[in-house]
């Protein structure tokens, strides 16, 4: 979208460069500005304050280099016009010294005609013009005017750009909480969908959520990049999205399936990708979904992967998903420990599970896997007490 710089008060530089002199304020009309002027003949630089006084600029006078950056520090001007060529201080060297300390302070040289060499030396370190002597004052008058233009001009530039910035800062900004708020209620739907896949399928209520508790921790473990961990979170969150096609009499089914249900029931890695990997900030983490079954030395479905040829996300939810199995009740057996599950899964190691994904997972203390269950536990118990105990009442009058 663009920027109406207008409505937004800020300058354009384009536009006030391309301002002629007579539609700038007048010397009258300004606030007085303070000029230095340094020359080594006494007549020479009272002749240039008189003229300059009589424009209403604020004067001050300086015989020599050593005096002028003295001023020069102690005060603040808008321009200097110093001659070249003193007795007490050369004037390129002041002109580079005040272009090192105050590079925006504009410097006119003044020099003999003889010296023109120097004064277009002068231009190439910085100076913003210079005066050949002899001079008449309208000259002298026009040269100071255009050197306080370009003074102006360049401020207007420098607040405008300064300007500019704060607005593309705020605009960032603004852009930056609005995608946190966008992203935050694509979780919510995430949310949502998981738990209406988890009432579907009652033998693993809760399981979306542990699963991805466990995987973003084991992720963290191995050092992945926030962002990436965010991708796997929604990939292990949805993992099992494709179920929503199944069947209730294969997903709910309590006896063992045929082998013609275990083929339907498989279909659900690829129904699940077909299902996100059309939504643009789903699209990564459908290719964990698809993959959340593969085994890494190939054994597993849909497409026999092996190895790193399975993405780091399907493989550390491969690990987070038998631990959550194999420590919760299914119909067919209790619960077992996490140690036991820790056993299994070393068990399992280089066959079903990356052996590097195993090695961290096994260097993480069960006390960490028992809280974040709790956690989530305690979570899904506060939820549901208070939707039912909220009572139904009808809307106020």
């Amino acid at each position: 979208m663009a920027l109406n710089l207008a409505e937004l008060g800020v300058p354009n530089p384009a536009v006030n460069l391309r301002v002629e002199a007579d539609q700038r304020p007048s010397a009258r009309q300004r606030k007085k500005s303070r000029i230095l002027v340094v020359d080594d003949e006494a007549h020479v630089r009272s002749m240039i304050g008189a003229a300059l006084e009589r424009q209403e600029y604020d004067v001050q006078l300086a015989a020599g280099g050593r005096e002028a950056l003295e001023m020069l520090e102690e005060n603040a001007f808008d321009l200097v016009l110093t001659d070249i060529v003193m007795r007490e201080g050369n004037g390129i060297a002041m002109l580079e010294r005040i272009h090192a300390r105050q590079p925006n302070l504009p410097v006119v040289m003044v020099t003999a005609i003889d010296d023109i060499g120097v004064a277009v030396d002068s231009m190439r370190r910085g100076a913003c013009d210079y005066l050949l002597k002899p001079f008449e004052r309208e000259h002298l008058v026009g040269t100071v005017q255009r050197a306080l233009d370009y003074r102006q001009a360049l401020q207007e530039h420098q607040n405008y750009q300064q300007n500019l910035e704060q607005v593309v800062y705020a605009r960032t900004e603004m852009l930056r909480q609005a995608m946190e708020d966008l992203e935050h209620s694509y979780d919510i739907m995430l949310e949502a969908l998981g738990d209406a896949l988890d009432m579907r399928d009652s033998e693993t209520e809760g399981h979306s959520k542990r699963v991805t508790a466990y995987t973003i921790a084991l992720a963290r473990a191995m050092g992945i990049a926030p962002a990436e961990i965010k991708v796997i979170a929604r990939g292990a969150f949805l993992h099992d999205i494709g179920k929503m096609a199944i069947p209730d009499g294969i997903l709910q089914k309590a006896d063992k399936l045929t082998p013609e249900e275990q083929a339907i029931m498989r279909e659900h890695c690829s129904i699940g990708y077909a299902m996100l990997r059309k939504i643009p900030f789903l699209a990564e983490a459908a290719e964990i979904v698809h993959a959340h079954q593969e085994h890494y030395d190939g054994s597993g479905y849909p497409n026999a992967r092996r190895g790193s040829d399975i993405p780091i996300g399907s493989r550390i939810f491969a690990v987070a998903d038998a631990l959550d199995a194999i420590t919760s009740d299914r119909p067919y057996r209790r619960a077992r420990s996490f140690d036991a599950a820790r056993e299994e899964i070393l068990r399992c190691s280089g066959a079903q599970f990356d052996p590097g994904v195993v090695e961290i997972f096994l260097k993480i203390p069960n006390e960490l896997w028992h809280e974040l269950r709790s956690e989530i536990t305690a979570e899904d118990k506060r939820f549901s007490s208070f939707d039912i105990a909220q009572p139904s009442k009808p809307p106020a009058q």
